[in-house]
């Protein structure tokens, strides 16, 4: 009982905030590796586990029986569910892949906002430990494993400093790289004379257009505006208390 008493204090208690030149520099890095086409490559993959992982877990809450994901290594990746081909548990599912990095994303920015820095630490590796469970090819299981150990060592072993600018660069990379698929597709979606890219077909869009009836630009759209707006409440959020001018005085 007392190692879990322990445990919980340490995962429920609060650190403090670092210093604004980290949050400022963690930002920068993150915005560069996410623009560069290199380094997006392998970081990229992150981004298709927490797409993939946003199917699966609605997939679940909306009742559906889910079979597996599956990733690959050009950062693709497919979940499997089963249940009724139609209805909002379906539609629901669908919708959920490009929307939930960003939505981890801002949920990260309020939990280092509050100083909740382990508890975002290990809620990231609960998320990917369910995700490895679910995982149905050796490539997926692999990206997952390194996802979850490189979370883990830092989060256990690291200094709280080198935690701090773990977790900021994190929150940071959820943001920005939530939006660049987003962006990807849009541009897939609007090719000329209405000719589109191969990978956009069959999209997620496509899938809910097709369940809907609405089409695949609107969703597009949709996906855009809940990225945009975690962008904006991550940036809000992560945002030095000093820079909030009176509203950082409510905030303490």
């Amino acid at each position: 009982m007392n190692v879990v008493h322990t445990l919980w204090d340490r995962v429920s208690g609060s650190q403090p905030l670092p210093p604004a030149w980290v949050v400022g520099l963690t930002a920068l890095v993150a915005l560069a590796v996410v623009l560069n086409t290199e380094s997006w490559r392998l970081t990229g993959k992150v981004i298709t586990i927490a797409h993939e992982g946003g199917h699966a877990l609605v997939s679940v809450l909306s009742g559906r029986r889910l079979d597996g994901i599956r990733l690959h290594s050009d950062s693709s990746g497919v979940t499997y569910s089963r249940g009724k081909r139609t209805g909002p548990g379906l539609v629901l599912t669908a919708a959920a892949g490009y929307v939930m990095p960003s939505l981890l994303g801002a949920g990260a920015a309020w939990l280092l906002a509050e100083r909740h820095l382990t508890a975002m630490l290990w809620l990231a590796l609960l998320l990917l430990a369910a995700t490895f469970l679910a995982i149905r090819n050796l490539f997926g299981g692999l990206a997952v494993l390194v996802t979850a150990g490189a979370v883990f060592a830092v989060s256990y072993y690291a200094s709280s400093a080198v935690q701090a600018g773990f977790g900021y660069l994190a929150a940071w990379f959820l943001l920005f790289g939530g939006l660049r698929p987003v962006v990807e597709l849009a541009r897939g979606s609007a090719g000329s004379s209405g000719r589109r890219q191969r990978w956009t077909r069959g999209s997620d869009a496509d899938q809910l257009a097709r369940l809907t009836g609405a089409p695949a630009g609107l969703w597009i759209t949709l996906f855009m505006l809940v990225a945009l707006g975690a962008l904006v409440i991550g940036v809000v959020l992560l945002m030095p208390p000093g820079l909030h001018l009176g509203w950082s005085v409510a905030r303490s």
